[in-house]
């Protein structure tokens, strides 16, 4: 056995002695040994780079594997975070890594309409601090997004952001490895981040794509030329292990890169003429500042890079002001913030043990097919196992409005060890609708909404840079969203309804949620409370740095991402996406950071 599954076994068997409390979580912070080979130093080699690169997450180990093709240009690239460890690779662990210091720890507002059976009110917005960024604590799930999503961002007048034109980016980044599906018009095998399918799948997410041919959807690729239908997620794994960013786009040895962990940005230099010129960060408790000759390129994600545009005087005015922020440039940063979200609470108890629970994944053979083999359970990120795009009754457009993501276990699986405590949820409602399930065999279906219309902003709660924005998503503000998610509960009881899950005997969960128990079950406003109570996050947010063109007068960076007004400085990440795409954003994030990077060289190849 190679030494490093040694290791993982080791880690393995320690998690399995600890049931409850934070020592596994120690464990995975301070002693995990790393799981990749990239290179990482503790100062800026040069006075001066060509790029400084602000985040290493999915946008940003895009730009600087890419900028760094060219062996005349010296690239920066600055994380806050460090590396992840060999139990990062583990898929079934997702939960476990967003209650360590590898997430920002990142909570929204408390909320009026959502998020009421959180702590405080407070849904929890995992945002990964490592290299790799938050694809080294998502569920990995990879979607694209339809067709319609992107010619709408050029009909914005974001000229070049068409499907047409961003199609060739999204297969430029994938090394797909799904035989059946392996189209070349849709998909590319040479890229630098794989695409699979999980190599393991319980009886029950066969049942789900059975159940949708049941009601006369399709079995399809999402990724391909229709959305609307069933599918087994395409996710970004590496036979039966994690795919980062990180791993997908960092491992190279140049010596005109240098990749330095634990550097917090806290702001953009900006010179007199309007032109960015370097960032300011701390590493080590000491402040540091270094320079650029050409561009400094933000890809800390919507919450930071538009933390850091305000904190560097980029920004709304009176917003700016307010705090004592010197204005360098009046811009709606901020505004435009956009998630996907749905409802946790729909279980459905079956009669035998076809799911995911703590209790099977602790067995000793199970262990060992995973360390041996990469397969089994352990390789179920989260226990996502399928989802399906549809349509509901208030669709405005061809494209799906709904998510239905199909996970074969449900809140009590792990026994309320980590999920619940991830989520945030408080111990009254685990207590009065888990707890009494706990070690019983059970699934789940999370309605997703698509195209929501409840728009948040995001603003500084002090100039100090160290200090949490305000993240107000303003969750179900727009009343449509709950309607949407309401007819997502009643199609996914349909889908638990039909032959292949009643098979299994499958039976709604019908113990009613604290605060909800003045309404009949499974009326519609007993629906609309418990969605309220155990809101979804899907961790999507996009926007705050809206692209447009020079009309726009919400846009913050143009079609060539450049900041308006401010020479120097792009945005690269999910906070440029003027609205929400279908599906998950990470594949997009790639995708921007690809094309963002073709657009880049072009700028300097002229000069």
């Amino acid at each position: 056995m190679k030494p490093e599954r040694i290791l993982i076994l080791f880690y393995l068997a320690s998690y399995f002695r600890v049931t409850r409390g934070q020592s596994f979580f120690d464990f995975i912070r301070n002693y995990g040994q790393p799981s990749n080979n990239i290179p990482s130093g503790n100062k800026a080699e040069t006075p001066t780079y060509d790029f400084i690169v602000v985040g290493a997450g999915s946008a940003g180990s895009v730009i600087a594997n890419r900028l760094s093709e060219n062996r005349k240009w010296k690239v920066l690239l600055l994380e806050a975070g460090k590396a992840t460890n060999i139990l990062n690779d583990i898929p079934v662990f997702v939960s476990y890594f967003q209650m360590t210091d590898y997430n920002w720890g990142y909570k929204v507002e408390p909320q009026k309409n959502a998020c009421l059976g959180m702590h405080n009110r407070q849904c929890s917005w995992p945002r990964g601090k490592a290299l790799g960024g938050t694809s080294t604590l998502n569920y990995m799930v990879h979607t694209r997004g339809g067709k319609l999503d992107f010619d709408n961002w050029a009909a914005m007048g974001n000229e070049g952001w068409s499907y047409e034109d961003l199609l060739p980016y999204f297969k430029k980044s994938e090394r797909f490895n799904i035989p059946l599906l392996n189209n070349s018009t849709w998909h590319n095998r040479e890229g630098n981040l794989c695409v699979e399918y999980v190599p393991y799948r319980t009886p029950l997410s066969k049942a789900f794509l059975q159940a949708g041919k049941e009601m006369g959807y399709d079995i399809v690729d999402y990724n391909g030329e229709d959305q609307i239908g069933f599918s087994y997620i395409q996710v970004n794994m590496d036979k039966g292990t994690r795919c980062s960013a990180a791993k997908a786009y960092l491992r190279v040895q140049r010596s005109n890169l240098d990749v330095m962990t634990g550097a917090r940005v806290t702001k953009v230099l900006v010179d007199e003429n309007n032109r960015a010129y370097g960032v300011e960060y701390v590493r080590d408790k000491q402040w540091h500042r270094v320079r650029c000759s050409k561009e400094v390129i933000l890809s800390a994600g919507t919450i930071d890079s538009a933390k850091l545009l305000m904190l560097s005087g980029i920004g709304p005015r009176d917003h700016l002001e307010e705090l004592g922020i010197k204005v360098v440039k009046d811009l709606k940063v901020g505004y435009n913030l956009y998630e996907h979200i749905g409802f946790l609470g729909l279980t459905f108890m079956v009669n035998q043990s076809v799911t995911l629970l703590q209790k099977s994944l602790v067995r000793p053979n199970v262990l060992l097919n995973y360390v041996v083999r990469q397969n089994g359970p352990g390789t179920i990120p989260g226990g996502i196992e399928a989802l399906a795009f549809i349509r509901s009754k208030y669709v405005l457009d061809e494209r799906p409005d709904l998510e239905l993501v199909f996970a074969s276990g449900s809140l009590h699986s792990d026994n309320g060890i980590t999920a619940t405590r991830a989520l945030g949820i408080t111990e009254e409602i685990y207590d009065a609708v888990y707890r009494p399930i706990e070690n019983q065999d059970a699934w789940s279906i999370w309605p997703v909404i698509q195209n929501p219309r409840s728009i948040g902003r995001l603003k500084l709660k002090s100039k100090n840079p160290f200090h949490w924005p305000v993240m107000e998503p303003n969750f179900f503000d727009h009343p449509a969203d709950l309607e949407i998610l309401l007819e997502g509960v009643k199609l996914a009881i349909k889908v638990s309804q039909t032959r292949p899950f009643q098979v299994y005997g499958t039976r709604l969960h019908n113990l009613k949620i604290p605060g909800c128990r003045s309404f009949k079950f499974a009326s519609d406003d007993y629906w609309r409370c418990a969605i309220k109570h155990l809101t979804a996050v899907s961790n999507h947010e996009i926007g705050t740095a809206k692209m447009g063109p020079i009309s726009d007068p919400d846009a913050v960076v143009d079609p060539q991402l450049k900041v308006h007004g401010i020479a120097g400085l792009r945005v690269v990440d999910a906070s440029i996406m003027p609205s929400m795409p279908t599906g998950h954003v990470n594949a997009q994030i790639y995708m921007i950071g690809e094309k963002a990077a073709d657009m880049i060289k072009r700028t300097w190849r002229k000069r």
